[in-house]
C-alpha cells in the first residue's frame, strides 16, 4: 500500500512511514493460528534432527548448534512474515513431511526395544517419568513470541511485509496484534506469584518486589519516549497515544496484577480475568467510554491534555490486565508438579479443549457483541489472545511429548530445552540409569532457545535499538524484496548471535 507519487512529494519521510503502517484491518484468525503452529513444527523437527544426528554423528560445536537453531527457529519466522506469507500451508506441509521422515528414521534406528511391537513400546513409554527444572513448552512459547516480535517490528517497515499482518487501526486481528498480547500472557505464566511455593515469602513481599522490579521498564519507557521525540522517529499515534508506549503498559499491568494477587490466589485468577473483561465490555457498550477512547473528551479527537494524548494506552491497560490474569491462571495449572507422561498428556488435552472453547466463544462474541479491537483491548481481543496463546502452548506441549517418545527410542539422546526422561524402575532399570547419567553428564547449554529465554528483556531491547538504527540508515519504504529479506536475516542473525554469546559466557543481565 503505497502513497501515489504526488503525495510522496508533499509528505515527509516520517509521514510516509507513519502512513505505511497505519489504517490496516488485519487478517483472519485462522491464518494467524496457522502461522503460530509453524514454529512448533520447526522446533519439533529441530529436536528430531538433533536426536538422529547424535546417533549418526556429532554436532557438539556451538557454531553447528547455533546454525541449526537459527535455521529451524528464526529463518522460518522471517520467511513466513515476508516472502512465503501466502504459502504457509506449503511451508507447514514441507516441515511435517521432513519431520515425519526424521521420526521414521529414528524409529528404524531405535536402540531400545528394537524387537518389540509398537503397541508394547507405547505402553512402556506411558510409564515414563519426567525430570525437569522447568517446562520446555513455556520457554519455547516465550522465545517464539520474542523472536516473532523482533522480526515483525522491523519487517513491518518494508514493502515485502504483508499489510494484513500489521497492527490493526481499530477493528480486526493482525499478526502483530498477537505479539503484544502474547508477550503479556507469556510473562504472566512465569510470574513470581505462581512460583512462590518454591521460593517462599508472603503475598505482600511479592508486591513490594514487583514495585522494585518495574524500574527497568520505567527507564526503558522514558528512554524510548525521549529518543523517539528527539530524533523525529515515526510513530503510530492511535496505537498507544502521543507519549505512551508498550513499556508503560507493562508497568501498569505489573503493578495492578501484583496488587490483585494479594487478594486473589493465582488459581482463582480466571474469576478476575472474566470479571474485568465483561465489566469493561459493558462499559464500552453502555457508557461513553468507547467514544472517549476513539474521539477524546471533546468528541473531536483532541490530543490536548495528558489523558487525551494517551487515552488508547491508558484505557486499554484494562484488557491487558485481564490477559495477564488469564496467563497467571494458566501458569498456576501448568506449573503444578507432575512426573508422569500420562499427566502431561491430560494437561495438553485440557489446554487444547479450553482453547477450542474460547475460539467458539470468540466467534459468538464477534458476531453478537463486537469485533476484536487491539486499540480498545475489548472482550473479543482478550478472548482471541488467550485462545491463540493456549493453542500455541498446547501445540508445544504435544511437540514435547512426541520428542520425548523419540528420545525414548534412542538410548542417551539429549535435546536442549526438552524434558529429561526417567523410566519407572519396573520397566527397565538399566536403561533408566543410562538416561539419567547421560542427562546429567551432558547439560543442554548449546541452545538458542535457552539463550533468548535467559536474557529475554535484553533481546527485546536489542531488537528495538537495532530496528531504530536500521530505520535511520536504510530507506525501508523503497527497498527491493531481495535487499529487505537480506537485511532482516542479518538483523536477526546479529541479535541472536549477541544473545547466544552472552549465554555461552554464562551471563544473565538483570537490572533488579
Amino acid at each position: 500500500m503505497y502513497p501515489d507519487s504526488r503525495e510522496e512529494e508533499k509528505m515527509s519521510l516520517k509521514q510516509m512511514k507513519e502512513a505505511f503502517v497505519s489504517n490496516h484491518s488485519g487478517t483472519s484468525v485462522l491464518e494467524i493460528t496457522q502461522g503460530l503452529c509453524l514454529p512448533v513444527f520447526c522446533i519439533l523437527c529441530r529436536g528430531l534432527l538433533i536426536i538422529l544426528s547424535q546417533h549418526l554423528c556429532s554436532l557438539h560445536t556451538w557454531r553447528t548448534r547455533f546454525f541449526i537453531d537459527f535455521i529451524f527457529l528464526i529463518f522460518p519466522l522471517v520467511t513466513t512474515l515476508t516472502i512465503l506469507s501466502s504459502f504457509v500451508h506449503l511451508e507447514q506441509l514441507a516441515v511435517i513431511i521432513f519431520g515425519a521422515g526424521l521420526f521414521y528414521q529414528i524409529y528404524c534406528r531405535r536402540t531400545c526395544y528394537a524387537r518389540m511391537p509398537v503397541q508394547k513400546i507405547l505402553e512402556k513409554f506411558l510409564k515414563i517419568s519426567l525430570e525437569s527444572e522447568y517446562i520446555p513448552a513455556i520457554s519455547c512459547f516465550r522465545v517464539i513470541n520474542s523472536a516473532f516480535t523482533a522480526v515483525a517490528i522491523l519487517a513491518v517497515d518494508f514493502p515485502l511485509f504483508p499489510r494484513r499482518f500489521a497492527k490493526t487501526e481499530l477493528y480486526g486481528t493482525g499478526a502483530m496484534d498477537f505479539g503484544v498480547g502474547g508477550f503479556v500472557f507469556g510473562t504472566a505464566i512465569v510470574c513470581p506469584e505462581i512460583r512462590k511455593k518454591c521460593m517462599g515469602g508472603s503475598r505482600f513481599y511479592f508486591f513490594t518486589k514487583s514495585l522494585y522490579s518495574v524500574w527497568p521498564l520505567v527507564f526503558l519507557g522514558i528512554g524510548r519516549l525521549i529518543i523517539v521525540k528527539s530524533i523525529g522517529y515515526q510513530e503510530h499515534l492511535t496505537e498507544y497515544g502521543l507519549h505512551w508506549n508498550f513499556f508503560f503498559t507493562l508497568i501498569v499491568v505489573k503493578l495492578i496484577t501484583s496488587l490483585l494477587l494479594i487478594f486473589f490466589p493465582p488459581n482463582k485468577s480466571w474469576i478476575v480475568a472474566i470479571s474485568i473483561t465483561v465489566l469493561y465490555q459493558l462499559a464500552l457498550d453502555f457508557t461513553p467510554l468507547k467514544r472517549l477512547i476513539l474521539h477524546g473528551t471533546d468528541g473531536s479527537g483532541t490530543r490536548v491534555g495528558l489523558f487525551n494524548a494517551n487515552r488508547e494506552g491508558i484505557i486499554s491497560t484494562l484488557g491487558y490486565v485481564a490477559i495477564h490474569m488469564a496467563g497467571v491462571q494458566t501458569g498456576s495449572y501448568v506449573l503444578k508438579k507432575r512426573s508422569h507422561i500420562k499427566d502431561w498428556i491430560k494437561v495438553t488435552y485440557c489446554i487444547l479443549l479450553t482453547a477450542i472453547s474460547l475460539f467458539v466463544s470468540l466467534y459468538i462474541v464477534q458476531v453478537k457483541i463486537e469485533v476484536a479491537s487491539r486499540r480498545m483491548a475489548n472482550l473479543a481481543f482478550c478472548i482471541w489472545i488467550v485462545a491463540s496463546s493456549l493453542i500455541l502452548l498446547s501445540s508445544l506441549l504435544l511437540g514435547d511429548i512426541i520428542l520425548s517418545f523419540a528420545k525414548f527410542l534412542i538410548q542417551g539422546a539429549v535435546v536442549p530445552c526438552s524434558w529429561k526422561l526417567v523410566q519407572s524402575p519396573a520397566t527397565n532399570k538399566k536403561h533408566s540409569e543410562a538416561l539419567m547419567s547421560e542427562a546429567e553428564r551432558k547439560k543442554p547449554s548449546l541452545c538458542l532457545i535457552t539463550a533468548i529465554n535467559r536474557n529475554q528483556l535484553i533481546f527485546f531491547l536489542l531488537s528495538n535499538i537495532t530496528t531504530g538504527l536500521l530505520n535511520l540508515l536504510v530507506d525501508t519504504l523503497h527497498s527491493s524484496t531481495l535487499w529487505a529479506f537480506l537485511v532482516l536475516n542479518l538483523y536477526m542473525l546479529t541479535n541472536c548471535l549477541i544473545i547466544y554469546m552472552l549465554h555461552l559466557q554464562d551471563k544473565t543481565i538483570k537490572f533488579w
